[in-house]
C-alpha cells in the first residue's frame, strides 16, 4: 500500500513519526504553512519558516525514504495581525521554488474582512504562479464558512477545479463538491473527522476528488490517520484500487497540478547545511 498525506505539519513532528509512517506505507507528503501556536511577533519569522519548509524538513523527510514538499501563504489566523502581513510583499519569490506545490493554506479563521482581503490576494498569487490553492474551511459556523470560500474562489482569477478546500466534514461535502474544487478531509483522534466517518463520506459521496489527510501537528493528533482509513476502507469493501484512488492518485493529480511534483526520494546526501539528524555519534 502507498500513501501520500497531502496535509501534515511534519516540522512539529519527530524522527519516530517518520519511521512510523514510512513502515505504514507513506511516501510522500505535503507540508502546509500554518500558525505555529503563538502569535509570530515580525514577517522574517515566517521567512525563517518558509525556509525550513524548504531545506531542513525535506532533507528530513529522505532520511526516512519520503518525498516532501510544501505549500506556503500567510495563513488566515495570522492575516489579522498588522505585524505579519508584509509577508504578502514576500511570497511571489518564494512561490517560485521547485519545492512548493500550491498556495496554503488560506481561507478563513474567524471570517473577518482581513481574512477576506488575504484570501483574495493569495487566490491571485496561485494564480499569477500557476499553482492550485489549499484553503483551510474555518472550524467554526463550517457551511457559512464554506459558502463564503467558494463566492470568494468563484470571483478569483483561479478555477475551481485548481482549488483544494480542506477540513471539511457532514455538513459541507455536499456544496462543496457542487463547487467544481477538490475535497479534502482531515481526520483527527477527537476533533474534525474519524475514520469511521470519512469511509461513512466516501461510501456516500464516492472518492472523485477526494483526499484525506491527516493534519498533524503540534496538537494531540495522529500521523497514521490516513493509514487507518486505508484499512478500514479496505475491511468496509473498498477495493484496494479505491484506497489507491484517494490515499495516492487523489493527491498526486492535485499537487501535480503545479508541474513540480517530484516523488523521487534523493537520500545521498547525509547532511543538510552541515547538519545531520543524527545526536551524540555522528
Amino acid at each position: 500500500m502507498r500513501i501520500f498525506d497531502p496535509h501534515i505539519h511534519m516540522t512539529s513532528r519527530t524522527t519516530d513519526d517518520y519511521e512510523a509512517m514510512y513502515a505504514a506505507g507513506v511516501r510522500a507528503v505535503v507540508e502546509p504553512s500554518f500558525w505555529l501556536g503563538q502569535p509570530r511577533t515580525s514577517p522574517t519569522t515566517f521567512l525563517d519558516y518558509f525556509d525550513s519548509l524548504l531545506g531542513w524538513e525535506p532533507f528530513r523527510a529522505a532520511q526516512y525514504g519520503i518525498a516532501h514538499h510544501c505549500t506556503l501563504a500567510l495563513n488566515p489566523k495570522e492575516a489579522n495581525d498588522p505585524r505579519c502581513l508584509p509577508v504578502l510583499d514576500e511570497l511571489p519569490r518564494y512561490l517560485v521554488k521547485d519545492q512548493v506545490v500550491a498556495v496554503g493554506e488560506i481561507g478563513y479563521d474567524s471570517m473577518t474582512p482581513a481574512e477576506d482581503a488575504a484570501l483574495a490576494a493569495q487566490l491571485q498569487l496561485a494564480a499569477e504562479h500557476e499553482l492550485p490553492a489549499l484553503v483551510h474551511t474555518p472550524h467554526r459556523d463550517k457551511l457559512a464558512g464554506l459558502r463564503r470560500t467558494v463566492d470568494v474562489v468563484r470571483e478569483s482569477a483561479l478555477s475551481p477545479d485548481r482549488v483544494l478546500l480542506d477540513h471539511l466534514n457532514e455538513t459541507t461535502v455536499k456544496e462543496a463538491k457542487d463547487s467544481g474544487c477538490w475535497l479534502g478531509f482531515s481526520v483527527y483522534p477527537d476533533t474534525k473527522m474519524d475514520e469511521e466517518r470519512m469511509v461513512a463520506i466516501l461510501r456516500a459521496h464516492g472518492p472523485e476528488r477526494v483526499l484525506v489527510n491527516s493534519a498533524a501537528d503540534w496538537g494531540r493528533s495522529d500521523p497514521l490517520k490516513t493509514r487507518k482509513v486505508a484499512d478500514l476502507m479496505l475491511a468496509e469493501g473498498f477495493t484496494e484500487d479505491d484506497v489507491d484512488r484517494v490515499l495516492w492518485r487523489n493527491p498526486v493529480a492535485f499537487y501535480g497540478l503545479s508541474g513540480r511534483l517530484n516523488l523521487r526520494v534523493d537520500t545521498t546526501d547525509t547532511t543538510h547545511e552541515g547538519n545531520s539528524i543524527l545526536r551524540g555519534g555522528e
